[in-house]
């Protein structure tokens, strides 16, 4: 915690942003260390000079225990880039925010997320197979992540909320905020079944420029992007471009050639986005059909030392379980058993004649097999 407050500090501090905070990260040995540093220091570690202004000016001014006293009062948590509890799928992308305040809980399971997306102004059509598929998903223990926009992205929420899933908003504005004012109730509704997360610190309005920077967080949290509807000039494509960078699978609903709205999902299946009729086909793409039995298996039997070391020796190429035996110098029954309940969890997969792949790897395969 006395580190994650000069983390916190930074994020304070005008001109001091993503790439500043991770080359004073880098170059000194704690974040402490580089609050306290002096000019000719700062400008070692690569701030320029209007930086370097910033950070001598400013810093005075702060009371860091005050502001982590502000998050503590609204429940708020801070997590960098080095804690554990920080996001994987996040922590992959090229340009990982390097401080996280959240609002409500992130899970284990929230791996399992995808992130819905289009048009403020939904039609009767977008609505409908918007609830039907956010809500069939969550209902699948795969977790919804939006911007709690007005529209397809209030509407995931929901869906995720009626159906006791879970579900996260990701804001471009501090998390003291809601933006628009409107949903405050279901900002409430979301904390205590997922959470609300965001990059900027208390007391930071919800700017224009917030948003694009906002997508990628959204896109990096998900294995895949799904767009409802949206017109041509619909921002919703610029969380398709960051999905794309980020190695994210695509999905669209198609709808019809006359209306406007449908123009950029039409558009993203032409460019070769997943053609999505329903949620089936988001999880079967994502090999993510057995999502309930895995999470279930997970909440009830946690990992052993056994299942550590047994991972140890299987990769992407297919193992058999003699060689895991092999290795591992353990009966046969103890290795079937737990190589079972690995299974179960999602850990690892069987492809044919006790052989044993990563799960991970395996997924990837399975994509190319139906795609």
């Amino acid at each position: 915690m006395n580190e994650t407050k000069y983390w916190v500090g930074f994020s304070l501090i005008p001109g001091i942003g993503r790439a500043r905070i991770s080359k004073l990260a880098s170059y000194f040995s704690s974040m402490e260390q580089a609050w306290h540093a002096n000019a000719a220091e700062l400008e070692a570690a690569g701030l320029d000079a209007k930086s370097v202004q910033s950070v001598l000016s400013n810093r005075s001014k702060l009371s860091l225990n005050d502001e982590m006293s502000r998050l503590e009062r609204y429940k708020i948590k801070a997590i960098t880039i080095d804690d554990e509890a920080y996001p994987s799928m996040l922590k992959e992308i090229y340009d990982p925010p390097p401080l996280l305040y959240i609002r409500g809980s992130l899970a284990p399971q929230d791996e399992w997320s995808l992130s819905i997306v289009g048009t403020r102004y939904p039609t009767h059509y977008g609505r409908e197979v918007t609830e039907q598929i956010a809500g069939a998903l969550a209902g699948n223990c795969i977790t919804i992540v939006s911007g709690l926009a007005k529209g397809i992205d209030s509407i995931a929420h929901r869906a995720a909320l009626d159906t006791g899933g879970r579900t996260i908003a990701v804001l471009g504005c501090g998390l003291d905020i809601v933006y628009p004012s409107q949903h405050a109730n279901l900002a409430r509704e979301i904390m205590e079944q997922g959470a609300l997360v965001s990059e900027y610190p208390l007391g930071t309005p919800p700017k224009r420029e917030n948003f694009p920077l906002r997508n990628r967080i959204m896109s990096g949290l998900s294995l895949g992007v799904l767009v409802v509807e949206g017109k041509k000039d619909s921002g919703a494509r610029i969380t398709v471009e960051r999905a794309l960078e980020q190695n994210r699978e695509v999905f669209a609903v198609p709808g019809s050639v006359l209306s406007p709205t449908s123009w950029l999902p039409n558009q993203l299946i032409q460019e070769g986005a997943k053609l999505v009729r329903n949620a089936e086909d988001i999880m079967e793409e994502l090999n993510l059909t057995m999502a309930v039995q895995h999470a279930e298996a997970q909440a009830l039997i946690p990992a052993t030392d056994l299942e550590s070391v047994i991972l140890h020796y299987i990769t992407a190429e297919p193992t058999h379980i003699d060689e895991v035996r092999r290795q591992c110098a353990l009966p046969i029954a103890t290795i079937s058993s737990t190589l079972a309940m690995m299974e179960l969890k999602g850990m690892v997969r069987q492809v044919g004649g006790m052989n044993y792949v990563t799960a991970r790897e395996s997924r990837e395969e399975y994509k190319v097999k139906i795609g």
